[in-house]
């Protein structure tokens, strides 16, 4: 799987959610709605590039190319469960999606104890 051009795919939708978010849903949102927005965006923002230093980290020795692989498919997951669920929150309103998130930050945080698991073990 190449994790670097996947990043990069998703920090430029991150880029573009963001700048949609700014000016094209400003108007339509509400201060509350708005906001979950945001925290959507600075989640997939993060991870992204978190995703993006863990798939470099096997071309220096660092980490397995396993063990990144594992890493970044729980990144995937966490931006696509945590900050997809809110962005549909945010847009629709519909309540029931907010139960969803807390199922990609669990996705981020085992993505980051497994890739301090796997850098206390090397």
């Amino acid at each position: 799987m190449n994790w670097s051009a996947i990043a990069a795919v998703f920090l430029a939708l991150a880029v573009g959610l963001g700048a949609f978010g700014a000016h094209g849903l400003k108007a339509r949102l509400d201060a509350y709605h708005l906001d979950i927005y945001k925290t959507a965006v600075l989640y997939h923002f993060l991870h992204a590039l978190g995703m993006l230093i863990v798939a470099i980290l096997p071309k220096n020795g660092t980490l397995s190319p396993e063990s990144a692989n594992s890493v970044c498919w729980l990144l995937a997951a966490g931006i696509l469960i945590f900050s997809g669920s809110l962005y549909l929150l945010a847009v629709t309103g519909v309540g029931v999606l907010g139960a969803v998130t807390p199922f990609g930050g669990v996705a981020f945080i085992l993505a980051w104890m497994l890739l301090a698991w796997k850098l206390v073990r090397r």
